[in-house]
């Protein structure tokens, strides 16, 4: 062999079939429109400031009222409160002139009776009315502090009825007057019920069931409409039946009273009723 030329090189040995890599497919874009979104990234800062202006407001979406809607909120809500004051002011006014003050006596039954409409309009009216007005109001509290004074209102309430109801029983039975014979009576009975059944349920639901917040929000969130429309259910009820009973009692007073105590007597009854 000669010198110079250069040796062959050596043969190498074949690929096993498990070194055999398939053949890489052609570069293909994948279209963006199969791909999942990226996930939403909120800092920490931002989460926390989400989570207090949820916790802060009643209505954490509430838009941003103009100076016409201020101005009309704000005549809603000072007209409802004079109304919901002025018909407690006025019975108290009609009770002292007309009918001698209050009193719990068997020798005056009269003057006990006069405790009947004062506190049921106190209770049925003033109270539970502003109790459901604090959801208009108070936009800018937390929900739990609204819900602690819708529950103080509603127990101001709830003496006031009792009471009122206890007056008017004991006075009947003192002059031999039978029980629930008018509509009236079967009116404001109802919305006793109703107010007692709600003040029962909205005391567990809404402050009793806070103790375990979390496994029962989703129950608490069903109740809340439910809750709601008896509460107004309830107002509207007892608002009837102080009508029916103003009504019962102009009738059996006026047609015992003069030319001059009927016309001032009648002018306070209508001022209270639409009150």
């Amino acid at each position: 062999m000669d010198s110079n030329s250069v040796s062959p090189m050596p043969e190498l040995a074949p690929i096993a079939e498990f070194d055999k890599s398939p053949p890489s497919p052609p570069n293909e874009e994948v279209p963006m429109d199969d791909l999942p979104p990226p996930p939403a990234t909120i800092s920490q800062a931002e989460g926390k400031k989400i989570k207090v202006q949820r916790s802060r407001s009643y209505e954490s979406d509430e838009h941003e009222r103009g100076a016409c809607e201020w101005c009309e909120y704000a005549l809603v809500i000072t007209l409802a409160t004079i109304l919901l004051i002025g018909v407690s002011a006025l019975t108290i006014f009609w009770t002292f002139f007309y009918r001698e003050g209050y009193g719990w006596a068997d020798d005056i039954p009269e003057k006990q009776f006069n405790l009947h409409p004062t506190l049921m309009v106190a209770g049925f009216i003033t109270f539970s009315g502003f109790s459901v007005l604090l959801y208009r109001i108070c936009r800018c509290f937390r929900r739990i502090y609204v819900k602690l004074l819708h529950a103080i209102f509603h127990a101001l309430a709830f003496p006031c009825i009792v009471i009122g109801f206890l007056a008017v029983l004991d006075f009947h039975n003192k002059k031999g007057i039978n029980n629930f014979y008018s509509l009236h009576s079967w009116v404001g009975f109802v919305a006793m019920g109703l107010f007692g059944l709600q003040y029962a349920v909205g005391f567990f639901s809404f402050l009793l069931l806070l103790i375990c917040n979390k496994g029962t929000a989703n129950f608490r969130a069903s109740l809340v409409p439910i809750h709601a429309a008896f509460g107004i259910l309830t107002f509207v009820l007892g608002v009837c039946a102080c009508l029916t009973g103003l009504t019962e009692k102009a009738l059996f007073t006026l047609g015992n009273a003069t030319v001059g105590e009927l016309r001032y007597f009648s002018l306070v009854i209508h001022f209270v009723g639409i009150s």
